[in-house]
């Protein structure tokens, strides 16, 4: 798939070229590829308008109906009448096939060119090239897991794969510009977030996908048989919420091997989440200290069993070469003593979900999670998006439960509703360094709301935000409340920001007052 490098490109597919103020307007071979066989185009007439980002005609495949955006805003002063009867010249030369050509140009995207690509698919080809081959391979097994696919393609014969490269030639391109656009697109979201004085926090899993590139391409690194077939997955042994426990089927690392390459893998894999992300949360991270162990071939996790991992070492290692990083150690569910020891020596801050607290289902300690408890060195959360919103789980557990809740926020008799509110406020309140508190709990809304149930398929991650949620008075009562609690730091304030004592107040405004009464009292006499 080529990029003529006298062309630049938006991040819809079109391509842009300029010409004497003239811009004219197609699609990349990206965007057609992806389409299929283009049966109908509907384009605009001479004289129309057309606005940047906003749709100028539609393109009809075999596939799907897929809307045409502007790159540009201005008039129309030509249309390719050519492609209303030969629709398929989108297909066969998409750089020939123009569609529209718009004068009177006041407006233009941020458009990419072929050398951007170009250069992030070399400084990207350390893991781009084994992923786009491996994504092509996925799509022409039907996408079929990599454990079903034939042997020889599973296990890289050289052959095999020399072959697959290049009669994969246009897929494997295909999706190293699909990366191309979403990192692009990825860096910008976080420019804009940064500049905003917002951070992104970054979610790391421990263990990568049975069904990925890092398997198939390095599989030295995991508990395998040499044929690409896992002896052992990951999970969690069984307790109150699961009783026959949770079998995630992650490959296991072989954890002497990447102590032997001094970490290599792990450090990369760090390193490149600090270009994504401002702040790195790295999940079950007691599976560094002991991770639990399966059969790959049971379908339960009874029969697991504890392995010792890398323990504080790999953090060591990490730590040594790329020095200090805001890292958060989620350590939630089951911590032993030897996990809490590796947490602390790591200096990392750990978690503290106010929700664990109150719940008898929680074995690990809720005198931890109870914000009178908390040190510093954490961060504190009401839920996370593996949790209940706060109302949802107000109205879940024991009647008993409730009333531990009513008790420590002294709040006998108050709704559900206003008992949330209240678990918002004393998070906030805690000494914990950073707080963050989910959007729906800020809402206070239910169940409804919630992103993820773990160990779960089918209605995860599909809650959405409404804009008009975001009101100028949940902004005003969010930011009163960091205010009151420190979070936002005083000399950040704007005069009529800080808090003023309303005697002080009331003195203020009868202070002149006074003093004319006083003079004029002095003159009379």
């Amino acid at each position: 798939m080529l990029y003529p490098t006298d062309l630049k490109y938006s991040k819809s597919h079109e391509w842009v070229k300029m010409e004497d103020g003239v811009a004219v307007i197609g699609i990349s071979d990206f965007a057609q590829d992806a389409l299929g066989d283009v049966v109908f185009v509907n384009l605009p007439g001479e004289g129309d308008d057309v606005t940047c980002g906003d749709a100028f005609g539609d393109v009809e495949s075999v596939k799907a109906v897929s809307d045409l955006v502007c790159p540009v805003t201005g008039a129309v002063c030509a249309v390719n009448e050519e492609l209303l009867d030969q629709p398929e010249l989108l297909n066969k030369a998409p750089y020939d096939a123009w569609l529209i050509k718009v004068e009177n140009v006041t407006d233009t995207e941020e458009l990419l060119d072929a050398a951007a690509y170009e250069a992030f698919c070399t400084a990207q080809s350390f893991w781009l090239e084994d992923y786009a081959l491996f994504m092509a391979v996925k799509a022409e097994q039907g996408q079929a897991g990599l454990a079903d696919w034939p042997d020889a393609l599973r296990c890289r014969e050289p052959e095999v794969i020399a072959a697959a490269k290049v009669r994969l030639a246009d897929q494997i391109s295909y999706h190293k510009a699909v990366q191309f656009f979403f990192y692009t697109q990825w860096n910008a979201l976080k420019a804009y977030a940064n500049g905003k004085g917002v951070r992104l926090v970054g979610d790391i899993p421990i263990y990568v996908s049975p069904d990925s590139s890092d398997l198939w391409t390095q599989p030295e690194l995991f508990q395998t048989d040499g044929q690409m077939h896992l002896t052992h997955v990951a999970g969690c042994p069984p307790d109150s919420f699961a009783a026959d426990g949770q079998l995630w089927g992650n490959p296991l690392y072989r954890w002497d091997h990447h102590r032997n390459t001094g970490y290599d893998w792990w450090v990369t894999r760090i390193s490149w989440c600090f270009r994504l992300y401002d702040v790195v949360r790295i999940d079950h991270f007691r599976g560094f200290d002991e991770y639990f162990s399966i059969p790959a071939k049971d379908k339960t996790a009874v029969n697991g069993h504890w392995e010792k991992g890398p323990g504080i070492e790999l953090f060591q290692v990490i730590k040594a070469r790329l020095g200090e990083k805001p890292i958060i150690a989620e350590d939630l569910g089951y911590v032993t003593d030897t996990v809490r020891r590796m947490v602390k020596e790591s200096g990392y801050p750990n978690m503290k979900v106010l929700e664990f607290a109150f719940d008898s289902r929680d074995s690990s300690g809720a005198g931890d999670y109870l914000p009178h408890n908390y040190e510093h060195n954490c961060v504190a959360y009401t839920g996370t998006h593996d949790n209940e919103t706060i109302l949802g789980w107000l109205s879940s557990i024991k009647p008993e439960e409730v009333q531990m809740v009513r008790a420590y926020l002294n709040r006998p008799t108050e709704s559900k509703q206003v008992l949330a509110s209240e678990l918002v406020r004393t998070t906030i309140a805690s000494v914990a360094d950073t707080c963050i508190i989910p959007i729906q709990d800020y809402l206070g809304l239910d169940n409804s709301a919630r992103i993820n149930f773990p160990s779960t398929l089918g209605t995860n991650w599909r809650w959405r935000l409404i804009k008009s949620d975001l009101t100028k008075a949940l902004a005003d009562s969010i930011r009163k409340q960091n205010i009151v609690y420190g979070r936002v730091k005083w000399e950040d304030l704007q005069e009529d920001e800080k808090p003023k004592d309303p005697e002080e107040e009331k003195e203020t405004e009868t202070e002149p007052k006074q003093k004319k009464d006083s003079s004029v009292k002095e003159a009379k006499d």
